[in-house]
């Protein structure tokens, strides 16, 4: 195992979801101060680069460009490629994956970190396998177990700030002043998940959750990708009131920044949910097939709804019972009551 003293250039391979990203900062940052002088790299999907906009101790971004969904040659070689030119000197893998190992591995960076699960462990050259008890524990100790095994950094578990940028804000700012009500509070909805349907609390719910904040003056604001636009749409169409809908609207870093100027956030176990909570918004997020021991936000300002029947956490992306009791069962009204516990409505 190989312990670099002062490497000139780092590089890490970060991970695939918003939320995951989130719950690595601690660690990132860890490895920021331990190397406080070194160029430190990010390479991440290229839908999540602008989440690292105002993140200034962070050098480079460094877009992935690949299918998630099926293996390319031709995206493995052309990456390792554009890596082995920047002549990176240490590299820690926070993806899990066999192919995120591969690519630093053909990347030819001399020192690799990371954990020796999915059979790469050849790959890396400062390996652990991850220890049994992390699987019982919440995810976010999962990258700190891994630096000080692989590299002996330690990490402070409390650095979970993800600055905004500035210009985002400004952006979102005028976003949100050419369609909010005057005066009143905003509460940020986000209504899908992209695990699927078992992390997602009932469309008609969250109509009645619009339309409950709107009859307290609270205007709601419907986030989430390209793809959740048509379900924000008829989430907004099916309330009574008049909800903004800005999903598909937004990178990841306007997401940050629209989220960081609402009253209060709502919704399921979801990347969002973690960007709010971390924000220190005043978070209410709903559970149903996953656990929220292991991946649950972790700001103070967070309120976790879980109903722990039988059958839950599944961890199944559809209800095998076909009920989806373990959301159904959670009511707005109590959506309601978190929020204004949290403070984030009167």
């Amino acid at each position: 195992m190989t312990r670099p003293s002062n490497p000139d250039r780092i590089l890490v391979h970060g991970v695939n979801w918003l939320g995951d990203l989130v719950m690595t900062m601690p660690a990132l940052a860890a490895l920021r101060r331990h190397f406080p002088q070194a160029h430190l790299a990010v390479l991440v999907d290229h839908k999540l680069t602008s989440f690292f906009d105002g993140v200034s101790w962070v050098n480079e971004v460094i877009p992935l460009r690949r299918d998630p969904d099926k293996f390319q040659l031709s995206e493995l070689m052309r990456t390792a490629s554009e890596l082995r030119a920047r002549r990176f000197e240490l590299a820690v893998i926070f993806a899990n994956s066999f192919v995120s190992a591969l690519r630093i591995r053909l990347a030819r960076v001399p020192v690799r970190a990371g954990f020796s699960s999915d059979g790469r462990g050849l790959l890396l050259t400062n390996r652990v396998k991850p220890d049994p008890a992390l699987m019982n524990q919440h995810q976010v100790y999962y990258w700190p177990a891994m630096l000080k095994a692989t590299l002996n950094i330690e990490t402070d578990l409390n650095q979970f700030a993800i600055p905004v940028a500035p210009r985002h804000l400004d952006e979102m700012g005028r976003w949100l002043s050419a369609r909010r009500n005057a005066h009143s509070k905003l509460v940020a909805i986000a209504p899908a998940a992209a695990y699927g349907p078992a992390k997602e609390w009932p469309q008609e719910h969250y109509a009645e959750l619009v339309s409950a904040l709107a009859r307290r003056g609270v205007q709601s604001v419907l986030v989430g990708g390209a793809g959740d636009a048509a379900q924000c749409e008829r989430i907004a169409s099916a309330s009574d009131c008049r909800a903004i809908v800005a999903a598909g609207q937004t990178n990841v870093g306007q997401l940050m920044a629209l989220l960081s100027l609402c009253d209060g956030f709502a919704g399921n176990d979801s990347g969002a949910a973690h960007v709010a909570s971390a924000l220190n918004v005043p978070t209410v997020v709903i559970f149903g097939s996953t656990n929220p021991l292991r991946t649950g936000p972790l700001g103070a300002r967070t309120a976790i709804l879980y109903k722990a029947i039988q059958c839950s956490p599944c961890l199944a992306r559809t209800c095998r019972f076909g009920h989806y009791r373990c959301l159904r069962e959670i009511s707005p009204a109590e959506v309601m009551t978190a929020l204004a516990n949290l403070g984030a409505i009167a």
